[in-house]
């Protein structure tokens, strides 16, 4: 089901998803009314949500989407979403964000992914999603940053042996894990505390230390 108030985009956009063999269009409306009262939306495995449709709050929709068909798997559309608008959104029931300059690869990968279970953010908004929640959080303490950011006991462990000034192979031995296992997870931790080095996880796990 599409929502789109733009005509010219909506019926490109249609064309887009009838060139798809595993892909079937149900329904298309220029306004949340008009979705809303259409059968479609609520039939529908994913609902492709235009942002940008004039006087409507896209918040309110998703939760209507939702209330109604609780299964149905909701992907907004945006030039590029507000950070605050996204969290809104996810916790209204967004499962994934696709950007309206993305390749017609990438918007059909993402309608499939939400389609399958995944929820997906456009890299361009993940860094500055992050840097936000750790921004949310810093204000209440390092523990308030592991709680939003949802760090695993592993990660948190390697936090905590980096900011020993081990090495990746003394971390690895010191867990019992591969060497490859931890350069992944202090991938993983860098990407979640919006940091850039490992000297920058070694000070935020003196902070904590201190907190």
């Amino acid at each position: 089901m599409l929502i789109e108030d733009n005509r010219l985009l909506r019926d490109a956009i249609a064309q887009l998803l009838a060139s798809q063999p595993d892909v079937a269009l149900v329904g298309a409306a220029a306004s949340s009314e008009a979705a809303l009262r259409d059968s479609h939306a609520t039939k529908a495995q994913v609902v492709l949500l235009d942002l940008g449709l004039k006087n409507d709050d896209s918040v309110r929709l998703v939760r209507e989407l939702k209330r109604m068909a609780p299964d149905v798997r909701v992907i907004a559309m945006d030039l590029f979403p507000v950070h605050e608008d996204v969290v809104e959104l996810v916790k209204a029931g967004v499962s994934g964000f696709i950007l309206k300059d993305a390749t017609p690869a990438d918007f059909m990968n993402t309608i499939r992914a939400v389609a399958g279970g995944s929820h997906v953010l456009p890299p361009p908004l993940t860094d500055s999603l992050f840097s936000q929640i750790a921004r949310q959080a810093a204000g209440r303490g390092t523990q308030a940053v592991i709680a939003a950011l949802r760090l695993t006991q592993r990660e948190r462990q390697v936090i905590d042996l980096i900011g020993e000034g081990l090495s990746n192979k003394e971390i690895a031995q010191r867990l019992h894990i591969a060497t490859h296992t931890v350069k992944s997870h202090v991938h993983n931790i860098l990407e979640k505390l919006a940091l850039h080095t490992r000297l920058q996880i070694a000070a935020f796990a003196r902070a904590e230390g201190a907190d």
